[in-house]
């Protein structure tokens, strides 16, 4: 049943439900607004849970693929000078669909929403307003991994972004205005520069005839298959019809041009990442926002950025990127280290954290720029493993602050007495986070750094440093925090209530499930990750990368 349905479009815009049915009631009934925010997130989880079930492990192509005709404008009379053809049109589709890359980022923002809506339990104002923002970003999530154009990629980024400079700066803390600007400055920057390379991208690669009998058309097009096709089918931007090259794009796409896109979609996704030294908003946004919101920007948000730098910079300009492996492993390792070390001296537990996501994003940019099918598998595995470990994280601080109003390690201590299920996940978390072979964190890491280990040696064997302090500060804060001495005031704090409990268990669970079986990721990714290693290798060896 379910098979002949627009599953993907189900899955994307099936939250819209919950928005509608908001907007309809009353804003003070509170009890049912959290109902339907919460139930609105777990139709979008089912649906992906049969994706995943459906999805052919064997192919490496995109699958359950939706396109529909979107936009098209008419561009003849501005580009009448330019070439000899009568009809030049600006076309964008509605395309989206589903491959070994993005299925994986698809369930994670399914499961980590629903996880987050169960934790909106320490919302205490605005429910409705709160509710209807949280699902227009869950949409804007999924339309990011799923978008086969340009720039309805860029449209459903932005759609994620712009709720979440709301829920910062009107549930978050203190200095929520702050977060909230800094947040809006940082990825306004790196949105401007995504939107110029994708105008550079289509009007150069999108370039495609369309041939009716004796008028020649031409449309710009934002779709992957043509830009794609043109890129490397077409090397020269040359419009493939019969009458051959004496009809050239006039929008040339050089080398030069390649750069120039490749360079600003790698800083556009750096500031996203965030890749040092863009970094500083991150922070901000870790230490106000409130903890459902952290769980969704640290476990989905920033992984949009590592897509897209994959999805957009890598599979789309491998020369260019090749070149630029080592810069990439370069900054991977000063992630990775700069993040350990901040994370170490820090004092209050959430920014522990944000600087040991950071750190954990560095080990992503190592996999990327290992450029072998274990580099890559590795950092799509860590993309999953620290989505899952930070949102259990950042729950658990939350639940933390909402009883002690404090996240200050050194005025915590002895909670394992009061709070020992909420202790007992929090050491789960910690051990998940700095490696502890049987959890998410292991595999992903051991891949990333034995896909480097054979192109870059030297950035590998210090990188592993970067795990040694890991542990250091992640025992170093768990054990605080868990035991020693407890403050008289926390002896009748109660541990965790069962909204709270529900998703830390579910997110340990699926923890431990790719630590143990990390077959279930592997499966689905194995095939496109093959795709692209080959694909990318061959293109790099014709243009002579």
């Amino acid at each position: 049943m379910l098979a002949d349905l627009p599953i993907l479009s189900l899955i994307a815009f099936s939250p819209l439900l919950g928005v509608l049915l908001l907007l309809f009631m009353p804003k003070d009934n509170g009890k049912w607004i959290k109902i339907i925010g919460i139930a609105a997130t777990i139709i979008p989880l089912i649906l992906a849970g049969w994706l995943y079930a459906e999805f052919n492990h064997q192919l490496g192509t995109m699958q359950f693929e939706e396109n529909y005709r979107w936009i098209s404008i008419d561009l003849s009379k501005e580009l009448e000078q330019l070439s000899q053809f009568q009809q030049f049109t600006l076309n964008f589709n509605f395309n989206i669909a589903v491959d070994g890359l993005s299925l994986p980022m698809v369930f994670l923002t399914a499961l980590v929403s629903t996880m987050a809506a169960l934790a909106s339990i320490y919302i205490k104002k605005r429910w409705k307003t709160y509710f209807i923002l949280f699902l227009i970003l869950e949409v804007g999530m999924f339309g990011v991994f799923m978008a086969q154009d340009v720039f309805l990629f860029f449209l459903f980024f932005e759609i994620a972004l712009v709720p979440v400079f709301f829920l910062i700066g009107i549930w978050g803390y203190h200095n929520r205005e702050k977060a909230a600007n800094k947040f809006l400055i940082y990825n306004g920057i790196g949105s401007a520069l995504m939107l110029i390379a994708f105008l550079i991208l289509v009007t150069t690669a999108g370039f495609v005839v369309i041939q009716g009998g004796a008028v020649n058309s031409v449309h710009f097009s934002g779709s992957l298959q043509d830009i794609t096709h043109n890129l490397f089918y077409n090397p020269d931007a040359l419009i493939h019809t019969v009458s051959g090259p004496q009809n050239p794009n006039p929008f040339y796409l050089g080398k030069g041009i390649k750069w120039t896109i490749f360079s600003l979609l790698f800083v556009a996704f750096a500031i996203k990442l965030p890749i040092f030294p863009f970094h500083t908003w991150m922070l901000k946004v870790h230490s106000e926002a409130p903890p459902s919101i952290v769980m969704i920007h640290s476990g989905i948000l920033l992984k949009m950025g590592a897509y897209g730098l994959i999805r957009f910079g890598v599979l789309l300009f491998p020369g260019e990127a090749k070149e630029w492996a080592y810069v990439i492993g370069l900054l991977g390792l000063i992630n990775i280290i700069y993040g350990a070390i901040l994370a170490f001296v820090q004092k209050d537990f959430k920014l522990v954290l944000a600087y040991s996501s950071i750190s954990h994003m560095g080990i992503v940019l190592l996999g990327i720029a290992a450029f072998n099918v274990i580099g890559l598998q590795g950092a799509v595995f860590q993309m999953v493993s620290h989505g899952l470990i930070s949102a259990l994280m950042f729950l658990i601080v939350g639940s933390i602050y909402e009883r002690t109003q404090t996240t200050q390690i050194d005025e915590l201590g002895g909670l394992a007495k009061s709070m020992p299920f909420m202790s007992g996940i929090l050491l789960i978390g910690g051990m998940a986070s700095l490696g502890l072979p049987g959890l998410s964190g292991f595999i992903s890491e051991f891949l990333a750094f034995l896909g480097l280990f054979d192109s870059m040696p030297i950035i590998t064997i210090i990188s592993t440093a970067g795990i040694i302090l890991t542990a250091v500060y992640v025992l170093r804060g768990v054990l605080k925090i868990t035991y020693g001495p407890m403050s008289e005031a926390y002896a009748s704090i109660r541990d965790v209530r069962l909204m709270e409990a529900i998703p830390m268990i579910t997110l340990v669970a699926f923890i431990l499930l790719i630590g143990l079986f990390p077959a279930v990721l592997s499966e689905p990714l194995q095939a496109t990750v093959v795709g692209f290693n080959d694909f990318i290798h061959t293109i790099a060896m014709k243009m002579g990368g």
